[in-house]
């Protein structure tokens, strides 16, 4: 998969941070769309179309647990990269056991999410 050829999902609800990580990722060569909450996200016709999500995991009404455990609900294999500024070693287990192929703390480096990123889509298919 050639990266011009995957799209990348960003639900944030802060607007700074989903700009600087559209922006981010847009400069590595992926497409992306940003959402400002999950159900955006999940109404969206891009869903179906996204190679990976990244998602903050605590936004007001739908996490980005619950966004992990409505994908897997629907049959959906999209990746998902959960990003926070609240580390709780529970949520963190709880991530991992429920999928992410990357949790990532706040602040954390551009260049550590791009590996993630990267290192996620050419993983090869189950």
């Amino acid at each position: 998969m050639t990266r011009n050829a995957a799209h990348i999902s960003i639900v944030d609800d802060d607007e700074s941070v989903r700009t600087a990580l559209t922006s981010l990722v847009r400069s590595a060569g992926f497409s992306a769309t940003g959402f400002s909450s999950v159900e955006e996200f999940l109404a969206s016709p891009t869903l179906r179309d996204t190679a990976c999500v990244i998602c903050d995991i605590q936004m007001p009404r739908v996490s980005g647990l619950e966004l992990q455990a409505s994908l897997t609900a629907q049959h959906i294999r999209t990746p998902v990269i959960l990003i926070t500024a609240y580390p709780d070693p529970r949520l963190e287990q709880q991530a991992v056991r429920a999928g992410a192929v990357c949790l990532l703390k706040k602040p954390f480096d551009g260049d550590v999410l791009l590996e993630c990123l990267t290192r996620t889509l050419t993983k090869p298919s189950a």
